[in-house]
C-alpha cells in the first residue's frame, strides 16, 4: 500500500485522501494517462506488471491485491 500511495502522491494526490477504500477513478478522477504513470511505477519501483487500464474502478485496497498477486506471480 505504501509503494501505490507514494505512486499517487507524486502524481499530485494528496495523501490525506488516499484509504483502502478509495476509488481510483471516481474519488481520485484518474484519467488514462495516470493510470498508465501508476501502473509504470509499480514496474519501476516493484518489477511487476499491474494492468489498471480496465474501465472497473477500483479501490485501493484492490490494487493491492492485485500488487500482491503479481509479486507472488513474479516470484516463483
Amino acid at each position: 500500500m505504501d509503494v501505490l500511495k507514494a505512486i499517487l502522491v507524486d502524481l499530485g494526490i494528496s495523501a490525506e485522501s488516499l484509504h483502502e477504500e478509495t476509488l481510483l477513478y471516481k474519488d481520485l478522477q484518474l484519467d488514462s494517462t495516470e493510470t498508465v504513470e501508476v501502473s509504470l511505477g509499480l514496474k519501476r519501483r516493484l518489477g511487476v506488471s499491474v494492468k489498471l487500464e480496465s474501465r472497473q474502478d477500483m479501490t485501493l485496497i484492490q490494487v493491492c491485491g492485485l500488487i500482491e498477486a503479481a509479486v507472488a506471480t513474479s516470484s516463483q
